[in-house]
C-alpha cells in the first residue's frame, strides 16, 4: 500500500503505516525515526505508572514553491492553555480513536489535524511514529506521528476559538542559522525557537523540530547564545 489512510479509515477502518513511493528527500528523516531514542529527543518520558493524558500531533511534511515544508499552526489567543503558540496539528485521543498502544494516535492524529485545519486526510501518507514523550505542565502523553502530504489539500482555520492561523514553514528556513535561537522560560528552562512566518516557533514543537532535523542531519551551525524571550512581539 502506498497510503497510509483514506477518508473512511478516519472513521473506523484501519490506519497503517507505509514507506512506499516517499520522495527521496525524506529517506534521512525516515532513518532518523527508525533510530532515534526517546533520551535523544526529550529528557521528558512518559510516567512509568501509566499517568497521562495520551495524545498524538502530526508532523506533516510537504512540497511547496520553496522545496520541503512542514504544516504549522498557532493556537487561539484566548485559549487557557498554549495561547497563541504555533505548534503541530494535533490533541488528545478519543475513545473512538482506538487502542493507544496500537494505531489510536495514528487515528487521532489524522482526525485531530482535519477538525483543526480542515485538511483531507485522504491525502496523506504516514510513514513513521517517534517515541512517545511527556509534556510535565499539561501532563500529556505525546506520540508524534509523521506524514508526508501526497496529495495536497486547501487547509485554514476551521474554528477562530482554537486556532489563530494555518501556515507552513518551508525546511529551508527552519534550517537557516539566522532564524535559530534560544528561549528562556521563566522557569529558568533553556529550548531551541524558530523565527519563521512571523511566528516564534518553541517549547514542544521546537524540541521536536530541532531533534528531528539534527538526527536527520539537516541540522546546520547556529548561534545557541542568541537568546529571544517569549515576547518577542511585544
Amino acid at each position: 500500500m502506498t497510503r497510509a489512510s483514506n477518508a473512511s479509515n478516519t472513521q473506523g477502518g484501519p490506519v497503517v503505516l507505509s514507506k512506499e513511493g516517499l520522495p527521496e528527500w525524506l529517506d534521512p528523516v525516515v532513518r532518523a525515526v527508525e533510530t532515534v531514542q526517546p533520551l535523544q529527543l526529550s529528557r521528558f518520558l512518559p510516567p512509568e505508572n501509566g499517568a497521562g493524558r495520551q495524545s498524538a500531533v502530526l508532523i506533516l511534511f510537504g512540497e511547496g514553491e520553496r522545496g520541503p515544508e512542514l504544516l504549522l499552526m498557532e493556537r487561539a489567543s484566548s485559549l487557557r492553555s498554549h495561547a497563541g503558540q504555533p505548534s503541530f496539528p494535533g490533541g488528545a485521543l478519543d475513545p473512538e480513536d482506538g487502542d493507544p498502544k496500537a494505531d489510536g494516535p495514528l487515528r487521532a492524529a489524522l482526525r485531530e489535524a482535519e477538525e483543526e485545519t480542515g485538511l483531507d486526510p485522504s491525502g496523506v501518507q504516514l510513514f513513521g511514529v517517534l517515541p512517545r514523550l511527556y509534556i510535565p505542565v499539561s501532563g500529556f502523553v505525546v506520540t508524534p506521528v509523521l506524514g508526508w502530504w501526497r496529495e495536497p489539500s486547501p487547509v485554514g482555520v476551521v474554528d477562530p476559538n482554537e486556532t489563530a492561523r494555518v501556515f507552513t514553514v518551508p525546511v529551508a528556513d527552519l534550517t537557516d542559522p539566522g532564524n535559530r535561537a534560544t528561549t528562556v522560560h521563566p522557569s529558568g528552562h533553556r529550548g531551541p525557537a524558530f523565527l519563521v512566518e512571523s511566528a516564534l516557533v518553541w517549547g514542544f514543537t521546537a524540541g521536536i523540530i530541532d531533534r528531528l532535523f539534527h538526527y536527520a542531519g539537516w541540522e546546520r551551525p547556529w548561534d545557541r547564545e542568541k537568546q529571544v524571550p517569549l515576547d518577542w512581539r511585544s
